[in-house]
Protein backbone atom coordinates (compact mmCIF):
# COMPACT_ATOMS: atom_id res chain seq x y z
CA UNK A 1 0.00 0.00 0.00
CA UNK A 2 1.23 3.57 -0.93
CA UNK A 3 0.34 6.78 0.47
CA UNK A 4 -0.40 8.81 -2.62
CA UNK A 5 -0.36 13.00 -2.99
CA UNK A 6 -2.83 15.04 -3.46
CA UNK A 7 -3.42 17.17 -6.72
CA UNK A 8 -3.54 20.57 -5.48
CA UNK A 9 -6.79 22.86 -5.83
CA UNK A 10 -6.54 24.69 -8.80
CA UNK A 11 -6.49 20.80 -10.57
CA UNK A 12 -8.86 20.76 -13.05
CA UNK A 13 -9.75 16.93 -12.33
CA UNK A 14 -11.50 18.24 -8.58
CA UNK A 15 -13.44 20.27 -10.69
CA UNK A 16 -14.96 16.84 -13.01
CA UNK A 17 -17.29 14.20 -13.05
CA UNK A 18 -15.46 11.00 -11.91
CA UNK A 19 -16.09 8.00 -14.72
CA UNK A 20 -18.26 4.89 -13.10
CA UNK A 21 -16.56 1.86 -11.99
CA UNK A 22 -17.80 -1.23 -14.15
CA UNK A 23 -16.10 -3.60 -11.90
CA UNK A 24 -14.24 -4.35 -8.88
CA UNK A 25 -11.23 -5.72 -10.61
CA UNK A 26 -7.61 -5.78 -8.12
CA UNK A 27 -6.93 -2.47 -9.62
CA UNK A 28 -9.83 -1.02 -7.73
CA UNK A 29 -8.95 -3.01 -4.97
CA UNK A 30 -5.23 -2.18 -4.58
CA UNK A 31 -6.56 1.83 -5.35
CA UNK A 32 -9.05 1.18 -2.34
CA UNK A 33 -6.07 0.40 0.04
CA UNK A 34 -3.54 3.10 -1.43
CA UNK A 35 -6.93 5.45 -0.85
CA UNK A 36 -7.69 4.07 3.07
CA UNK A 37 -3.97 4.21 3.76
CA UNK A 38 -3.95 7.73 1.93
CA UNK A 39 -6.82 8.93 4.37
CA UNK A 40 -5.30 7.22 7.00
CA UNK A 41 -2.58 9.73 7.39
CA UNK A 42 -4.19 12.33 6.95
CA UNK A 43 -5.56 11.75 9.16
CA UNK A 44 -9.30 12.16 7.82
CA UNK A 45 -12.40 10.71 7.44
CA UNK A 46 -12.52 9.87 3.89
CA UNK A 47 -11.15 10.47 0.27
CA UNK A 48 -12.15 10.57 -2.68
CA UNK A 49 -10.25 8.74 -5.75
CA UNK A 50 -10.07 12.37 -7.70
CA UNK A 51 -8.60 14.00 -4.68
CA UNK A 52 -5.66 12.04 -5.70
CA UNK A 53 -5.76 12.21 -8.93
CA UNK A 54 -7.34 8.88 -10.31
CA UNK A 55 -10.69 9.88 -12.40
CA UNK A 56 -12.82 6.50 -10.88
CA UNK A 57 -15.74 6.93 -8.86
CA UNK A 58 -14.49 5.40 -6.09
CA UNK A 59 -14.31 6.43 -2.46
CA UNK A 60 -13.32 5.49 0.95
CA UNK A 61 -14.95 6.29 4.60
CA UNK A 62 -13.74 5.90 8.12
CA UNK A 63 -15.39 7.68 11.15
CA UNK A 64 -14.87 5.29 13.52
CA UNK A 65 -13.41 5.88 16.95
CA UNK A 66 -10.48 3.25 16.04
CA UNK A 67 -9.38 3.00 12.25
CA UNK A 68 -10.07 -0.46 10.59
CA UNK A 69 -13.58 -0.18 9.85
CA UNK A 70 -13.14 1.99 6.29
CA UNK A 71 -15.99 1.43 3.86
CA UNK A 72 -14.77 1.40 0.47
CA UNK A 73 -17.73 2.31 -2.42
CA UNK A 74 -17.53 2.32 -5.67
CA UNK A 75 -20.32 4.22 -7.88
CA UNK A 76 -21.99 5.28 -4.53
CA UNK A 77 -25.08 7.28 -5.00
CA UNK A 78 -27.48 8.93 -2.36
CA UNK A 79 -30.92 7.09 -2.20
CA UNK A 80 -32.21 8.80 0.60
CA UNK A 81 -31.28 11.93 2.45
CA UNK A 82 -33.40 12.77 5.25
CA UNK A 83 -34.95 16.15 6.12
CA UNK A 84 -33.31 17.26 9.50
CA UNK A 85 -29.62 18.61 8.53
CA UNK A 86 -26.17 18.90 10.45
CA UNK A 87 -23.46 21.60 10.92
CA UNK A 88 -20.24 20.03 10.87
CA UNK A 89 -16.46 21.41 9.71
CA UNK A 90 -15.03 20.25 6.56
CA UNK A 91 -11.74 20.34 5.05
CA UNK A 92 -9.94 19.12 2.35
CA UNK A 93 -6.16 18.10 1.98
CA UNK A 94 -6.53 19.37 -1.23
CA UNK A 95 -6.87 22.87 0.08
CA UNK A 96 -4.98 22.90 2.97
CA UNK A 97 -5.02 25.21 6.11
CA UNK A 98 -8.69 25.90 5.86
CA UNK A 99 -12.30 24.59 6.99
CA UNK A 100 -15.79 25.65 7.15
CA UNK A 101 -18.70 24.75 9.04
CA UNK A 102 -21.46 22.93 6.13
CA UNK A 103 -25.00 22.05 6.47
CA UNK A 104 -25.88 18.34 5.35
CA UNK A 105 -28.46 16.24 5.89
CA UNK A 106 -28.01 14.11 9.13
CA UNK A 107 -28.71 10.47 7.47
CA UNK A 108 -28.17 9.53 4.28
CA UNK A 109 -29.03 5.83 2.48
CA UNK A 110 -26.47 5.03 -0.49
CA UNK A 111 -25.96 2.55 -2.33
CA UNK A 112 -22.49 1.83 -4.47
CA UNK A 113 -20.80 -1.51 -5.37
CA UNK A 114 -18.92 -2.89 -2.44
CA UNK A 115 -15.66 -4.84 -2.39
CA UNK A 116 -17.42 -8.08 -3.64
CA UNK A 117 -18.78 -6.94 -6.24
CA UNK A 118 -21.89 -6.41 -4.86
CA UNK A 119 -24.50 -3.84 -5.15
CA UNK A 120 -25.02 -2.63 -1.03
CA UNK A 121 -27.21 -0.33 0.12
CA UNK A 122 -26.31 1.39 3.27
CA UNK A 123 -27.39 3.94 6.11
CA UNK A 124 -24.88 6.36 6.99
CA UNK A 125 -25.89 8.91 10.17
CA UNK A 126 -24.68 11.92 12.16
CA UNK A 127 -20.80 11.96 10.85
CA UNK A 128 -20.25 9.31 8.26
CA UNK A 129 -23.47 10.57 6.89
CA UNK A 130 -21.06 14.01 6.37
CA UNK A 131 -18.45 12.41 5.13
CA UNK A 132 -20.08 10.21 2.58
CA UNK A 133 -21.62 13.24 1.09
CA UNK A 134 -18.71 15.12 0.97
CA UNK A 135 -17.00 12.32 -0.64
CA UNK A 136 -19.32 11.54 -3.41
CA UNK A 137 -19.15 16.13 -3.88
CA UNK A 138 -15.64 14.87 -5.28
CA UNK A 139 -16.47 12.34 -7.55
CA UNK A 140 -19.15 14.92 -8.82
CA UNK A 141 -16.26 17.62 -9.53
CA UNK A 142 -17.84 19.48 -6.55
CA UNK A 143 -15.71 20.31 -3.12
CA UNK A 144 -16.92 21.35 0.42
CA UNK A 145 -16.06 25.44 0.12
CA UNK A 146 -19.19 25.20 -3.39
CA UNK A 147 -21.70 24.62 -0.35
CA UNK A 148 -20.49 28.86 1.06
CA UNK A 149 -21.27 32.26 -0.42
CA UNK A 150 -19.39 33.06 -3.44
CA UNK A 151 -17.41 35.67 -1.05
CA UNK A 152 -16.46 33.50 1.74
CA UNK A 153 -14.72 30.92 -1.12
CA UNK A 154 -13.08 33.58 -2.39
CA UNK A 155 -11.69 34.37 0.77
CA UNK A 156 -11.12 30.96 2.09
CA UNK A 157 -9.67 30.33 -1.55
CA UNK A 158 -7.45 32.97 -1.18
CA UNK A 159 -6.22 31.98 2.35
CA UNK A 160 -5.30 28.81 0.84
CA UNK A 161 -3.13 30.12 -1.26
CA UNK A 162 -1.29 32.61 1.04
CA UNK A 163 -0.81 29.70 3.42
CA UNK A 164 0.46 27.49 0.03
CA UNK A 165 2.59 30.21 -0.65
CA UNK A 166 4.71 30.20 3.10
CA UNK A 167 5.53 26.23 2.77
Amino acid sequence: MTVRPFVPYSDKRLRTTAEPVAAVTETVRMIWDDMVETMDAMPGYGLAAPQIGIMMRLAVVDCSDKRGQAVKMANPEVLHASTQMRKHEEASPNLPGISAVIERPRAVTVRFLNEDEGVEEKDFVGLWATSVQHQIDHLNGKMFVDHLSPLRRKMLVAKAEKLRGRA
